[in-house]
């Protein structure tokens, strides 16, 4: 009976490392694919390496920490606790991949242990109150950077960086598999400029990754290897193999709605969305907080669409009584070095639309299944380790 259980709670932890794979791809690679850069292939190759890099090195402080510090005795890990909690993690998570909507995965594990402990009376309410502040406050953070850069800094940071969009069909780098060994594709005609912001955006992107696997392969393995269940090396194989299927198959729904749903995001925008969620993460990270890898990613994109759809504002002409629609940009410097138009006078046609950068409906779809998904694990957990007498708590 207990090889059967070990073995339905491996199979429980693959469908969380895949699930994980799908949420997290989005955030690390979506702004990479939807400037075009490189296709879902070579981003679920990338996140696949890099997760690994960083469930092997930091991510097994991380699977130590899950597993003791949030519940006040590990005892309460048993096998048939494992596998539910892990159920419960990977359904809500599968949940929010299959509507394209990448959740927390950090946020969904933690409320499901953090349920398992309230249940039984070993849950370290401290160390969760901790971490759920910094929950709310990063987001927030993440949103506002993003805001104000949108709307006041991105025109000077696009001049100064002066990256290039690929307007090409192709993304610059694909995976090409139609031979017996797949081997990388380029596009011709790219320019020196264009190479080196896309380098930048997809380095980048890889650094996220990494930070992913630091802290979300304990989401998928820290309770068998905190039961002493799974020794460590094979739970961290086992996690990483099961997140780069993931990232090959269900995360393409979550790059299409962070690469192209959210907001129009260019190169530009791609290196500004990685770089503000990027250097929170590691922040948090560094402080020893969890992080919410995909929230922190996510409201960095909103706020950056969000940002540059409000930098089109309306003025009143007190002189004809109308109102004209004036873009923030044509009351400064103009981004092509041309004498700005006064007022009343720009050309409404060359203003960006805000549903052309900002989508308020996928917007509003993202930030209400990212609080759902973690919802579900944490309430389905408690009720079921409180009221089903199955678990013997």
């Amino acid at each position: 009976m207990t090889e059967v259980l070990l073995f339905v709670g491996i199979l429980v932890a693959i469908f969380v490392g895949y699930n994980i794979g799908g949420a997290t791809t989005g955030p690390a690679f979506g702004p990479a694919v939807g400037a075009n850069i490189i296709s879902k292939g070579i981003a679920a190759a990338l996140m696949s390496v890099f997760f690994a890099i960083g469930a092997f090195t930091i991510g097994r402080e991380v699977v130590d920490t899950l597993g003791n510090e949030l519940v006040t005795s590990t005892a309460i890990f048993t096998l048939e606790a494992n596998v539910a909690v892990l159920f419960f993690i990977g359904g809500a998570l599968f949940i929010g991949n299959y509507a394209g909507v990448p959740a927390s995965t950090s946020m969904t594990a933690v409320g499901a242990i953090a349920a398992l402990g309230l249940a039984t009376g070993e849950l370290n309410v401290a160390v969760l109150g901790e971490i759920a502040i910094w929950w709310i406050v990063a987001p927030i953070i993440g949103f506002w950077i993003g805001g104000v850069v949108g709307r006041y800094f991105y025109t000077r940071i696009n001049e100064w960086v002066a990256i290039e969009e690929n307007t090409s069909e192709s993304a610059l780098l694909t995976l090409d598999t139609s031979g017996y060994v797949p081997r990388l594709k380029t596009v011709a005609g790219v320019s020196r400029r264009e190479w080196t912001g896309s380098i930048v955006v997809v380095v980048i992107g890889c650094l996220m990754g990494f930070s992913s696997g630091t802290s979300n392969i304990a989401n998928a393995v820290a309770p068998l290897v905190g039961s002493g269940e799974l020794a460590e090396d094979p739970a961290l194989i086992i996690g990483s193999i099961a997140v780069a299927i993931g990232a090959f198959t269900i995360a393409r729904r979550t790059l299409d709605t962070l690469g192209n749903d959210i907001t129009n995001l260019p190169l530009t925008a791609a290196v500004v969305v990685a770089v503000i969620s990027s250097t929170i993460v590691v922040g948090l990270s560094w402080i020893g907080i969890p992080a919410s890898f995909v929230v922190i990613a996510t409201m960095a994109i909103v706020g950056l669409g969000w940002g540059r759809a409000t930098r089109t504002t309306r003025l009143s002409d007190a002189a004809r009584g109308e109102e004209t629609a004036v873009s923030v940009g044509a009351l400064t410097a103009d981004e092509e070095g041309e004498p700005s138009p006064k007022i009343g006078e720009e050309n409404v046609s060359d203003i960006p639309k805000a549903s052309d950068l900002f989508d308020p409906s996928t917007t509003a779809r993202v930030i209400l299944m990212q609080n759902v998904v973690p919802i579900i694990s944490t309430t389905g957990a408690f009720l079921t380790f409180r009221y089903v007498p199955l678990f013997g708590f």
